[in-house]
């Protein structure tokens, strides 16, 4: 059987594939897993776990079984209501929970919805802890009864404990800066634009008026057009866009172009390393991130480790060796020192506190590096655990010496959909395109 869990928690269409009985099922193994219901109960006090959603309808159904879940495994559970997941995941540390729930399928369309876990301390679970949750479904357990079942409480005010947490992290204010904001009338629809405005910054909102099926509909960081158009025509200095969940952020500039999680990671990397807050002069990115972001780090004495995709595998890295910067090319920047996961908002107001200090344009910044043509072609509904078929293998090897010490060639199967990417960087866009929609064409008969 395939694995449950993909990259990012648990996904799918919610109400067939996520279904209120499976999602009743993995909070009840996981109040055992990361809880430990038995064990408490023995010393008298209950495990605590804060829950936590994006605005999308399936999300209500959702939550009342992982709620349901979890109270009659004997967990007291906090419902934080609709939040960005790293509030959720500050939340889990803060209030010193013993588990984190966090409802949201990311930047996907409305009718899809996932359930991610987050361990003490607010991070993500590693693959053996999630193999484990799913080894111990529908196991036979002993449910409480009586004043043993967990309580369930609305703490939805907590979110201010989360904006006043991402404000103290830093240096300066925006004072002077008017931007335009996406939040994909996502989880971040409130906290945002209140942070920004804290901070000092005259702000436009938009996407901030979810209705629970318009998330990441035409807005958001997947959708960049809207927020270009309007930039430009306010004269706005710059504008971000986060995700449904708000755990990534990506940006445009006052002429519209786009500003990748590379780039933010070099501005970011660069600013730090300067200032002396760089941990051993390294920043870690995967093999997504583009030739251009690496060579820019080595032009300023900063390194790069490169990591598998996935920005949990960036945090693993990021953990297990003390580096405190790191992420991916689509906008998942994680600093942490001031956070346990990717963070949108943080990773926002600590880009526009450089554009603030350094008194350029983003623009400006931005020409720290350069990026090399990159072709990333998604060929969907192919068998994806077909990715190393002999026929892709030799294809891959004769692109790579083709391309020689000019470009790469990168493979990947989605962790979430039946799709493969394959992704090509070269000197020119017309050469990269050419082999990349050679590597296509093998992917669509080999991997059927």
């Amino acid at each position: 059987m395939a694995r449950l869990f993909g990259t990012d928690g648990v996904r799918g269409v919610a109400g067939r594939d996520l279904t209120a009985e499976l999602a009743m099922d993995l909070s009840v193994a996981a109040a055992h897993v990361l809880g430990d219901a038995g064990a408490f109960a023995a010393t008298g006090r209950r495990p605590v776990a804060v829950v936590g959603r994006d605005p999308r309808a399936s999300g209500e159904f959702l939550e009342a079984a992982v709620v349901a879940g979890l109270a009659s495994s004997g967990v007291d559970v906090l419902r934080l209501g609709v939040l960005p997941t790293p509030a959720v995941a500050h939340l889990t540390a803060a209030l010193g929970a013993d588990l984190g729930v966090m409802l949201s399928a990311s930047h996907n369309p409305a009718p899809d919805n996932g359930i991610k876990f987050l361990a003490r301390g607010g991070f993500k679970l590693s693959d053996a802890v999630e193999d484990e949750i799913e080894r111990r479904l529908g196991e036979s357990w002993s449910f409480p009864v009586g004043s043993s079942v967990g309580r369930v409480r609305d703490a939805y005010g907590e979110a201010d404990r989360y904006i006043s947490h991402v404000l103290t992290t830093m240096n300066g204010a925006l004072d002077g800066l008017n931007i335009v904001v996406d939040c994909a009338h996502g989880a971040a629809h409130m906290v945002a634009p209140e942070a920004l405005v804290r901070a000092g910054a005259r702000v436009e909102a938009i996407g901030a008026r979810p209705d629970g099926l318009n998330i990441n509909d035409g807005h958001g960081s997947t959708h960049l057009d809207k927020l270009r158009q309007i930039v430009v025509s306010r004269g706005a200095d710059l504008g971000v866009a986060y995700d449904g969940d708000a755990d990534r952020c990506l940006a445009v500039d006052h002429t519209g172009a786009y500003i990748d999680g590379d780039h933010i990671m070099a501005i970011l990397a660069g600013a730090m390393h300067t200032d002396g807050l760089l941990a051993q002069s390294t920043v870690v990115a995967t093999v997504m991130s583009n030739l251009g972001f690496k060579l820019a780090m080595r032009e300023a004495g900063i390194n790069v480790i490169e990591t598998a995709v996935g920005d949990r595998y960036v945090l693993e890295r990021m953990k297990s060796d003390g580096y405190n910067l790191g992420g991916e090319q689509s906008g998942h920047v994680i600093m942490l020192d001031h956070a346990t996961t990717g963070d949108g908002l943080l990773t926002s107001l600590h880009l526009l506190s450089v554009v603030a200090k350094s008194g350029v344009t983003l623009r400006e910044l931005a020409e720290v590096m350069t990026p090399m043509p990159q072709i990333l072609i998604n060929i969907k509904d192919v068998d994806k655990s077909k990715a190393s078929v002999p026929e892709l293998v030799a294809a891959v090897a004769e692109a790579e010496a083709e391309l020689g010490d000019t470009g790469r060639v990168l493979i990947r199967p989605s962790g979430t959909e039946p799709m493969i990417r394959v992704m090509v960087e070269a000197a020119s866009e017309e050469h990269a395109g050419l082999v990349a929609g050679r590597l296509a064409d093998v992917v669509r008969k080999a991997c059927v």
